[in-house]
């Protein structure tokens, strides 16, 4: 945790914390994912039995592509930030 607080305000940004946070922003999506998908099943039934079925079934498609585009911006967010610490490292090895 301390770790954490001194890299939160390390001004010449030369740790990242973003990589720690990817698990929490990983859960926060599916939770976000779970109720927007809740939310719009039963919003459909407002608009008649038709709508809601056809929200009840269209809702859980939209939940595994929502978690699956924020797995995916995650893991292209850590991979820049591989990329990053990888080419720092080559540049300190010269």
């Amino acid at each position: 945790m301390k770790d954490f607080i001194s890299a939160l305000f390390d001004f010449s940004f030369s740790r990242f914390i973003a990589t720690t946070m990817a698990k929490v922003l990983y859960i926060i999506a599916i939770i976000f994912a779970g109720l927007g998908a809740l939310v719009f099943a039963f919003s459909g039934f407002a608009n008649g039995f038709g709508s809601g079925l056809f929200t009840l079934i269209l809702s859980p498609v939209l939940f595994f592509f929502w978690v699956i585009f924020a797995r995916l911006g995650l893991e292209m967010m850590i991979a820049v930030i591989k990329i990053a610490e990888n080419t720092g490292s080559l540049k300190t090895a010269e």
